[in-house]
């Protein structure tokens, strides 16, 4: 489970974006809407709400266009912000608003049917027979959670720092540029997802 927590991704991508315009707290928000988004995929896998998402594959096709087209829509965000000045954070309380990035990564989470699967196709493999199931599986995404959580809080503090130290504007372009990039290719990727 910690091998899919600092698996490069969406995620990672769009934290990274907005640490690097927003500093430390931007990152942390943007990690913390993630972490709600994954809690919110675990309990419907606990309740089994997710099963249904894929059994019915309008409704996974849907999740997934509109999750793409999501992803997409952020990284022209970020392309079309590459011509405005970035402020820079100065003390990692970013100026950016935090309720924004929380959203963010909130949303992003919200959208991908691929953690859907993760908690559908990976959690019950370490469930052993004749443990309840219910409470076995929110064991594991409560633990999955967690590991989460504490690898966002690592990864916006190292993203922060990088951000004070990027404070020339022409890199602050290039990282824009390359995660407004990143995040459209991610994208199309979930879009074509089968």
């Amino acid at each position: 489970m910690a091998v899919l927590s600092v698996t490069p991704g969406p995620d990672m991508a769009l934290v990274l974006r907005n640490g690097v315009r927003g500093g430390t707290r931007a990152a942390w928000y943007t990690g913390l809407g993630c972490c709600t988004g994954i809690a919110c995929w675990a309990g419907a896998a606990t309740a089994g709400l997710s099963a249904l998402l894929v059994a019915s594959h309008s409704a996974f096709t849907a999740v997934k266009v509109v999750g793409g087209v999501y992803l997409v829509y952020l990284g022209v965000s970020a392309l079309r912000h590459l011509r405005r000045p970035v402020r820079v954070p100065d003390d990692g309380r970013a100026a950016s608003d935090w309720r924004g990035a929380y959203r963010q990564g909130l949303v992003s989470n919200l959208l991908n049917p691929k953690i859907a699967l993760i908690f559908l196709t990976l959690l019950p493999q370490f469930v052993a027979a004749g443990e309840p199931v219910g409470t076995t599986t929110a064991k594991l995404a409560g633990a999955f959670l967690v590991m989460a959580v504490l690898w966002w809080r690592v990864f916006s503090l190292g993203v922060g720092a990088l951000g004070r130290v990027l404070s020339r504007p022409r890199v602050r372009m290039g990282l824009e540029g390359i995660t407004g990039f990143v995040l459209i290719g991610l994208g199309v990727r979930v879009v074509l997802l089968r």
